[in-house]
């Protein structure tokens, strides 16, 4: 496999490491709102590229993805909300947990949080470490990085040593890309803010100390195999993450790094200032499910911005209804054997797939030749030209398709669960064939207006009538 390494700006040949495991850490929610889909294309992406290394090369993955829950955000906002942090950030840890699932996000190994107990030991050892490695100084009660005495500072976000400013430091968790300074590892208290002792002087962590304490606590020793996150956490972040992981160790801290580009909303760079920071519940409300999420924001290649619209959802919703479609027809094939050139086709299919996910995670490539064998199996399903046994070939190269994109089985999970009850639609069917042998077309008419109205279609066809969400 073939994966971009933002490292040395190029791909690279990607291998597991012993055992055929590959350690993985992805920077997760900051917990002081709801996630939007801009956080979700990245969870989306790194979700893709953790199947691809399980089902498609058979690795071994040991996943972490974290939840900060203390850095300047969530503290402020547990203040506003008259709220203690722990019930603060539980909700939208919560929240995060029932959108994760409605895009069918696989569950990682492990998901701490920055606050648990052993969290924040492991950071008080990393601060110890830094110390004893001549990477710290304390002052106003805070316990600063000193990036003077790490020559490879900044790496990774390709930084001009000239640009920073040897001596100058800065407290904020969040900071301007320019501003290459001293960064704080431990904050000291303040007044109405949490505390820990497990550090002198008492304090809280800086955010960019809690992903490295957590990466190397869970993942064991350096390097680790890939660490992920969206392209705006290269610097600060991740540029950090890296001094302070290869200051306190002396070793690299991760093979590769894998980012994820922007999402844009209708041309514009998404903010609360323009309302343009949807949410999957604001998705929903505008009547669209989750599972025509999951197939946008895999339709473009990872490291290409992309941009959402209400027409493109539309548009994803029409493509995943095609794929579903196709599937659905191929369940009424009833004609027995099987064709050679059909069974030629799915292969060839299935090596374009695979040829596209180990080009650096194609995903539009691998949608494309998943698409062009839709387009072959209706024309042959028209001309009568597959049978039962083209089926059974057919379906399981679908399954290994969706194992990897996760799209087919998070539509069909939506189409199990019906706005109106299964037992209700099927009854409705009835009554519908029961008003048509009497001919009374109109009754039968209302009973599919009826449905449709409700998010039901029905369709009629050779073998009798089936249902689905509109």
């Amino acid at each position: 496999m073939r994966l971009y390494n933002t490292l040395t700006r190029s791909e690279e040949d990607f291998a597991p490491g012993p055992g055929n495991s590959v350690r993985m850490y992805t920077c997760g929610l900051t917990v002081y709102a709801r996630g939007h889909i801009g956080n979700f294309r990245t969870f989306i992406c790194v979700d893709v590229l953790r199947r691809t290394l399980k089902y498609l090369l058979g690795y071994e993955v040991r996943q972490v993805m974290n939840f900060t829950d203390v850095d300047d955000r969530t503290i402020i906002g547990a203040q506003k909300a008259g709220m203690e942090l722990r019930a603060y950030t539980d909700q939208y840890i919560a929240m995060f947990r029932e959108d994760a699932k409605a895009l069918g996000l696989e569950q990682v190994e492990e998901t701490p949080r920055a606050t648990d107990e052993a969290n924040l030991q492991a950071m008080a050892d990393l601060i110890r470490a830094l110390d004893k490695n001549g990477h710290t100084y304390v002052s106003d009660g805070s316990i600063y990085f000193k990036i003077s005495t790490l020559p490879a500072y900044g790496k990774l976000a390709h930084l001009d040593h000239e640009g920073m400013q040897p001596g100058a430091r800065v407290d904020s968790d969040n900071y301007a890309k320019e501003d290459a300074r001293d960064f704080v590892l431990w904050k000291a208290t303040k007044p109405d803010e949490p505390t820990w002792t497990v550090v002198d002087p008492p304090g809280r962590p800086g955010w960019h100390l809690e992903c490295s304490a957590m990466a190397l606590r869970l993942l064991g020793e350096s390097p680790i195999d890939i660490h992920a996150g969206g392209i705006d956490l290269i610097f600060p972040h991740h540029e950090n993450e890296i001094a302070q992981s290869e200051g306190a160790t002396g070793k690299l801290f991760s093979r590769f790094w894998m980012h994820v580009e922007y999402l844009i909303v209708e041309e514009k760079k998404m903010s609360k200032s323009l309302g343009n920071t949807y949410t999957i519940p604001d998705v929903v409300a505008k009547g669209f499910r989750p599972s025509a999420v999951r197939y946008l924001l895999l339709s473009a290649h990872y490291r290409k911005q992309l941009n959402f619209t209400w027409d493109s959802l539309s548009g994803a919703e029409k493509a995943l209804q095609r794929l579903t479609d196709c599937l659905a027809r191929l369940d009424a094939v009833t004609r027995e054997g099987s064709h050679p050139e059909v069974t030629a086709r799915v292969a060839a299919a299935q090596s374009a797939f695979t040829e596209a996910m180990q080009d650096d995670l194609n995903t539009a490539a691998a949608l494309g030749a998943i698409f062009e064998l839709v387009s072959d199996l209706n024309s042959a399903i028209d001309a009568a030209a597959i049978g039962t046994g083209d089926v059974a070939v057919i379906n399981e190269a679908f399954d290994r398709f969706d194992r990897v994109l996760g799209v087919v089985s998070l539509r069909q999970a939506e189409d199990a669960k019906p706005p109106v009850p299964v037992v209700d639609i099927e009854q409705l069917i009835e009554d519908r064939h029961a008003a048509r042998r009497r001919r009374d077309f109109a009754a039968a008419d209302r009973i599919r207006q009826d449905l449709a109205e409700r998010g039901v279609l029905l369709e009629d066809n050779a073998s009798g009538t089936r249902w689905k969400r509109k």
